[in-house]
């Protein structure tokens, strides 16, 4: 289990503060769907995961290594996609998710340490999970 559950409380609309601990975030949808925008949507809120995940397992392993990684900035976009347009995918009926990750590695580092460093990025605990069969156990509160 993580270190601190999160909380979910909608305040309105869609409208929604996300709690851990002392940390607090707003998620919401874009006006377009109907909702005020006062923060990320869901997918955003993913997607950020993934891209700090795989941040954070770059720094760490550069730092073990020793080697002149100077920053990381991580961009990622959702979208679906038809599954029988996905070469390397097993599915090939219905829709799939599909998430570019394009990682800029700033610092004076070898062809060779950029290759790990991307295969590095691959195993962020993130990156793994959504990998991974996923089991969600949804039960609801006592009243």
């Amino acid at each position: 289990m993580s270190a601190n559950p999160v909380v979910v409380r909608s305040t309105e609309g869609y409208a929604n503060v996300a709690t851990a601990g002392e940390h607090q975030l707003a998620a919401d949808e874009p006006t377009s769907v109907g909702g005020t925008d006062t923060g990320m949507s869901p997918y955003e809120l993913l997607l950020s995961a993934l891209g700090a995940c795989t941040s954070m397992t770059l720094r760490m392993y550069a730092d073990r290594k020793g080697w002149p990684l100077t920053g990381v900035d991580v961009r990622l976009e959702h979208s679906r996609v038809h599954a029988q347009d996905c070469e390397d995918c097993e599915s090939k009926t219905g829709k799939l998710d599909k998430i570019r990750r394009v990682i800029s590695l700033r610092g004076e580092l070898s062809t060779e340490q950029r290759e790990r460093l991307l295969e590095i990025a691959n195993k962020c605990p993130v990156h793994r999970t959504l990998r991974s069969e996923i089991w969600i156990d949804s039960v609801l509160a006592l009243a």
